[in-house]
């Protein structure tokens, strides 16, 4: 599972020194987003998408790696660092940051692509303002419902 990273690699790997670049940074325009990048994701997705499902299974391996992740997370010093797959130093509170922030921007798509209302939580709420590139946003938001949307060309809570 692609969320197993987190506890397999990035904390099992020795702490950078510091940190290099931040949430925000983290989404930095670059290669990582070319159409090209973009297209091998979409394949990788459409490979496993092929796959025989074998939902008890995926369910059992979801909830080990998030448990395994929650643990180390929550075991760490303060100030911990990581170094992310695409090579930046950050945070490890930075880091687990940008993971809400996907889970929050694909479960809006996740909700339009099935015509239901967004379920972001109050918790996810909390959480993202204190990532600055939801504060810095052409459409300032008035609300959370608004914030990850605005910042991600998607349409406002409630609007899917």
């Amino acid at each position: 599972m692609r969320g197993d990273r987190l506890a397999s690699g990035h904390l099992d790997a020795p702490s950078p020194p510091e940190a290099e670049i931040s949430a925000v940074e983290y989404y930095r325009p670059d290669d990582r987003f070319s159409p090209q990048t973009n297209g091998k994701r979409i394949a990788l997705a459409q490979d496993r998408a092929a796959r025989p499902p074998d939902g008890g299974a995926f369910a059992e391996d979801f909830a080990a790696t998030w448990r395994r992740a929650y643990r180390l997370c929550r075991d760490q010093p303060g100030g911990r660092t990581v170094r992310t797959r695409h090579g930046g130093a950050m945070l490890l509170s930075e880091f687990v940051l940008t993971r809400v922030v996907e889970v929050a921007v694909h479960g809006l798509d996740l909700a339009d692509a099935l015509g239901r209302e967004a379920w972001l939580t109050p918790a996810t709420g909390d959480a993202a303002p204190s990532c600055s590139w939801a504060r810095s946003t052409p459409r300032r938001p008035t609300s959370w419902g608004g914030a990850v949307p605005a910042s991600c060309a998607r349409p406002p809570v409630g609007s899917c």
